[in-house]
């Protein structure tokens, strides 16, 4: 089976998302194929959410380009998109006078890339901003427009509204060869083989991450490398109160070890940088006592006991560079790339979509907006957040709002269910986690993943041995089990 569009756009990350939401306003057929069963899999998931100012990239990269802006563009996004985003601002410590002078560079970066408000302070205003910062600090660089989401959320939130627009999703359909065809205009020139279907599009986008450089090569245009530079992430249980993201002074190919809060209560320590075997996601007790050492370093009164998970992955970064490239192929006209979207990728996502919609135009594709472009996706109802009013008009709307699956982050069935029923909606049980984080408090699924697993196996008509934990073939049940016939 072959389905042709106008535009295809390999990869279902956060900048592959962001790029259907902002392209599905054209009268345009666009369809995001993505190799794994679901949304945000790769890169946008090991993510610590943080949307970074633009303070750190050197003036002039594409990075500099693309991460102010896109720090901007959130307020609007979130609140069309109706996503979690919370602009608290944050604060570089720095610890003597080296230091110092690294903040004043900092700061004189992020003025000609655009940042606003940005300002060096001393002890007293730091503990004023952050009473839980280190004491042992003498300076810091305030920056107000830091803020954080839920990277996951974001993706989801994106790709909702491009399907609602028109926009067709293929999930678990790795591209397993390109053939270009050096066809007019308005006749295909790609087909992507993948084995759910082949798909013929006149443009095509490669958002694909870490796999960018393979379809790269396999459409016959720029050859690049790309290098796993491994992160591990810790998260530890709620706060009382959500902590401002603090930084230490970053190093040339990091900004070190970070600690935030994060839109759901939790404190988040983000991220060691190694090179790694690709594919690596391995936890390395090394690194995570490296994120917890650096976090005592910027709050020292942190319980790094109250560690709930740990988890890694893969930046994509492109070999030889430590820029994003974002522009039409300089090889083969119709391709466009959005490669090497490392870190600051969350933070430049809505920035990178609207670069490549004028890169289009540049590029000649007519982009004529639709008079039916409806921007505003409705977010789904969050039980635990939804004020009692609203929890009792739900749970008289329908029961299963009054029956708590996950008690660690009181999701109730209904809401596990609306996750599975949205377009696109969930197929696994960490896909369900991803929307409404259900298995994501201090238990980790110990108590809800069975429940979950069964609502999964009701409302997709298969058996629960079929149910996958994450992608495809990661089966969680094998055999009969009690009460199942």
């Amino acid at each position: 089976m072959t389905e042709t569009f106008d535009i295809a756009i390999v990869g279902a990350g956060i900048t592959g998302c962001a790029i259907a939401r902002q392209l599905a306003r054209f009268d345009l057929s666009i369809c995001v194929v993505e190799a794994a069963n679901d949304i945000a899999m790769g890169a946008s998931k090991a993510n610590g959410g943080l949307v970074h100012a633009g303070y750190d990239p050197a003036p002039g990269t594409v990075k500099a380009q693309v991460n102010a802006r896109g720090c901007e563009l959130y307020g609007t996004w979130s609140q069309e998109l109706g996503f979690l985003f919370c602009r608290t601002g944050s604060m570089v410590l720095g610890f003597n006078d080296e230091d110092r002078a690294h903040l004043e560079q900092l700061r004189c970066n992020g003025l000609a890339n655009g940042v606003p408000e940005l300002s060096i302070v001393g002890p007293d205003r730091i503990h004023e901003l952050e009473p839980r910062a280190s004491a042992d600090a003498t300076c810091a660089l305030w920056c107000p427009s830091t803020g954080f989401v839920d990277p996951f959320e974001v993706a989801i939130a994106a790709l909702e509204n491009a399907v609602a627009n028109g926009v067709t999703f293929m999930r678990s359909a790795p591209v397993e060869a390109i053939e270009v065809a050096g066809l007019d205009d308005g006749v295909a020139r790609f087909t992507l083989a993948t084995p759910v279907g082949n798909v013929r599009c006149r443009y095509l986008i490669n958002a694909a991450g870490n796999g960018a450089a393979d379809i790269s090569h396999m459409a016959g245009a720029e050859e690049f490398q790309m290098v796993w530079r491994q992160g591990n992430i810790v998260v530890l249980d709620k706060e009382p109160r959500t902590l401002m993201p603090l930084y230490p002074v970053p190093t040339p190919v990091s900004k070190g070890v970070i600690v935030t809060g994060t839109v759901h209560g939790n404190t988040v320590i983000t991220a060691t940088a190694a090179v790694r075997e690709s594919g690596d996601t391995q936890t390395y007790a090394n690194d995570v006592n490296a994120l917890l050492s650096g976090a005592r370093k910027l709050v020292p009164d942190l319980d790094t006991r109250r560690v709930v998970r740990a988890f890694a992955g893969g930046r994509p970064v492109i070999q030889g560079t430590n820029d994003f490239f974002i522009g039409q192929s300089a090889v083969v006209p119709r391709l466009f790339q959005a490669a090497g979207i490392q870190s600051p990728g969350v933070a430049s996502a809505p920035a990178i979509a609207e670069r490549m919609e004028h890169v289009m135009r540049d590029a000649g594709v007519k982009l004529h907006e639709r008079a039916d472009w409806n921007p505003i996706r409705r977010a789904p109802d969050d039980f635990d957040r939804a004020p009692l009013a609203r929890k009792e008009e739900l749970i008289e709307s329908d029961p299963a709002w009054g029956q708590i699956v996950c008690r660690c982050e009181t999701v109730p069935e209904a809401e596990i269910v609306a996750a599975i029923r949205r377009q696109p909606g969930a197929v696994s049980v960490e896909g369900v986690k991803r929307r409404c984080r259900a298995g994501m408090g201090r238990c980790q699924s110990g108590f809800c993943q069975s429940r979950v697993v069964a609502i999964l196996a009701r409302e997709l008509d298969c058996d629960p041995s079929e149910v996958p934990l994450e992608d495809t073939g990661s089966w969680l049940v094998e055999g009969p089990l009690k009460g199942v016939r």
